[in-house]
């Protein structure tokens, strides 16, 4: 498993190293993602901040470049320095999801190992309310019968024609609007492919880096689960919030 943390932030700088509960925020992922079950974690870093905390607590760390384009660049680099096998399964959890559910990564990771014909797993969560799924920083993911992806989008879909025409303000029942979690597997092989990839006209206009994957024909599947996962760490108030989900002890409540 790799967690890519880079210390510039707009909104929040040096996130990573924020203190929750007595640990860096990148060392909370670190215990979460452990308990998933992983046989390594990583920490993927261009700061020797981050390093320094990372190593400081007990957990390992790697410097990689900081001018990767994207996230998935900076696992390969990773997967490309540790000398990782093509048949490896590579996790990549956020550095600022210090929630993240332990079980729901192994369910992806899973996923993937149980798929030969993927050579990417990530998971999604049904969308309930009309103003999330009209909202363009909500990614939407349509999938096939296989419980592959089969688009992924800024854009409202799947459209329900008749129903929107009638009203927008809720979902008609039954719709099966799905929001991507932005939780990924990954096989070493599609890794060392990626860089070599042109990007793909859909990728430029969504700004959504997984579309090249199906452009140029690599599966995605898609673990379906019926919550969302708790938020990620953005702003001062999101860092407040995950601060309250910690007792003193450190133990997330």
């Amino acid at each position: 498993m790799v967690i890519p943390a880079r210390y510039a932030s707009i909104r929040l700088p040096g996130k990573p190293l924020a203190d929750i509960a007595g640990r860096p925020m990148v060392v909370r992922v670190i215990e979460a993602a452990k308990r998933s079950g992983a046989r390594e974690v990583w920490v993927a870093t261009d700061d020797e901040r981050i390093r320094t905390a990372v190593e400081a607590h007990g957990h390992q760390a790697l410097m990689t470049r900081s001018d990767h384009a994207s996230g998935t660049d900076r696992i390969a680099e990773v997967a490309a320095q540790l000398g990782w096998g093509d048949d490896e399964i590579v996790v990549n959890v956020q550095g600022d999801e210090p929630l993240i559910d332990p079980a729901l990564v192994a369910r992806v990771a899973r996923a993937l190992e149980e798929d030969p014909t993927a050579a990417i797993a990530t998971a999604c969560h049904p969308i309930r309310e009309a103003e999330e799924f009209f909202n363009p920083n909500v990614v939407k993911v349509a999938l096939d019968s296989a419980g592959r992806a089969h688009y992924f989008s800024r854009a409202p879909i799947p459209y329900a024609r008749d129903a929107f025409v009638q009203r927008r303000d809720i979902l008609p029942e039954g719709f099966p609007a799905q929001r991507h979690i932005g939780l990924y597997a990954y096989r070493v092989s599609f890794l060392r492919r990626y860089g070599t990839l042109p990007p793909a006209p859909t990728e430029q206009w969504e700004s959504l880096e997984q579309l090249r994957a199906l452009w140029h024909g690599f599966a995605i599947r898609v673990v379906q689960c019926e919550q969302a996962p708790p938020a990620g760490v953005d702003t001062p108030e999101d860092l407040e919030r995950v601060r309250r989900a910690f007792d003193p002890a450190g133990n997330c409540r």
